[in-house]
């Protein structure tokens, strides 16, 4: 584990990496997203863990995608995502069609080190006939026909998160959001950014241990304050849902969609005022 910044954590994820992304409610690197697309990243295959948000639609948008995997793309209240539909529309991106069930059992089977995890819900419906990769299967403890669906276990190539904090020994605070411990175990790397460090060990600490990620997990993070907005970071700000609307006005046009990228990811605006 080592202490980066968030451009160097972007420099370490590779063009066609399968990069996993918690959805807007559950701590998304939005730092390491913006970081992706001025590295200028291409052909990478996101995955909704279990759906798609802001970060999704933004590398989107700036060409940084050629795949994504989830069961949903969307900003909330701020409706659909412009750039993923754009995109879609265009035949630019490949869509692999899932569930929320589906995505965290596949990431539970590779969390196990076992090849595949059976799933009941999704049999009769319309999803299985678009995922070859989904089997359904006889109940190899059923007398009687029970066919169940058999799910691959999927071990994203990254992992970005952005936690709360993180401790002199490296471990992660996400609080109540522990599906993410789920995602650091199935993934081959985890990176984050963070609010702060702070002093001491969580994992010695028994009001701070059951919310922690451990170090064993994470490859490096970055200190990147206000990394997760605009979406909420657990207890220390909100959703800034002005914010987002602003987006999803701008980047219903490839024209506004890089003119807010100017300001907002490049920091051109406030480069040529200080000028």
């Amino acid at each position: 584990m080592i202490h980066v910044a968030a451009d160097d954590l972007a420099a370490s994820v590779p063009d066609g990496a399968l990069l996993a992304l918690p959805p807007d409610n559950s701590l998304p690197s939005v730092a390491i997203a913006k970081a992706l697309v001025r590295r200028g990243a291409r052909g990478l295959r996101l995955l909704g863990v279990p759906v798609s948000g802001f970060a999704t639609d933004l590398l989107i948008g700036a060409g940084c995608v050629a795949e994504v995997e989830t069961s949903a793309v969307s900003l909330g209240e701020a409706g659909f995502a412009p750039r993923f539909s754009a995109a879609v529309k265009a035949g630019q991106i490949v869509v692999r069609d899932a569930t929320c069930p589906a995505i965290h059992t596949m990431l539970q089977a590779a969390e196990k080190g076992v090849p595949f995890l059976p799933l009941r819900g999704i049999i009769g419906s319309d999803i299985l006939a678009h995922r070859p990769d989904w089997r359904v299967i006889q109940n190899p403890f059923s007398q009687a026909p029970d066919p169940i669906v058999a799910l691959p276990a999927l071990s994203p190539d990254v992992a970005a998160i952005h936690a709360v904090m993180a401790d002199e020994a490296g471990n992660l605070w996400v609080g109540r959001r522990r599906e993410l411990a789920t995602l650091a175990h199935a993934s081959k790397r985890l990176l984050a950014t963070v609010e702060r460090v702070v002093p001491g060990n969580f994992l010695e600490d028994e009001r701070l241990a059951p919310g922690t990620i451990s170090a064993t997990y994470v490859e490096a993070f970055a200190v990147a304050e206000r990394g997760a907005h605009p979406v909420a970071l657990l207890d220390e700000y909100p959703f800034d849902a002005a914010y987002v609307a602003a987006y999803a006005r701008a980047a219903r046009t490839d024209e506004g969609f890089s003119t807010w990228c100017g300001e907002h990811v490049y920091g051109r605006t406030a480069r040529l005022a200080a000028e």
